[in-house]
């Protein structure tokens, strides 16, 4: 996983960890970003598959998995950024 400059410092500036990155190109639903761009996040189903994976670590992480990230056709991370609003199917 590469992060763009700017994902760096979107992750930095909103305290998300490089370990979320993982997690989340590993376990996030996958919804369609515009211009071949695809939007990772925890969705219901996804935070079932992570808790079954890392089993009593998943409690000490569940209140961080409300976030997303958006990655380029390539697997290029392009910005990170906390969910505060659903993100729409297509």
């Amino acid at each position: 996983m590469k992060l763009t400059q700017h994902a760096a410092l979107r992750a930095k500036e909103r305290a998300i960890p490089p370990i979320l990155v993982d997690l989340l190109m590993s376990y996030g639903a996958t919804e369609k970003a515009g211009e071949g761009a695809i939007t990772y996040y925890f969705d219901k189903a996804s935070k079932r598959r992570f808790r079954t994976y890392a089993g009593p670590l998943a409690n000490k992480l569940e209140e961080h998995l409300d976030c997303y990230l958006v990655a380029s056709a390539e697997g290029q991370v392009i910005t990170v950024g906390h969910r505060y609003k659903r993100i729409k199917h297509q």
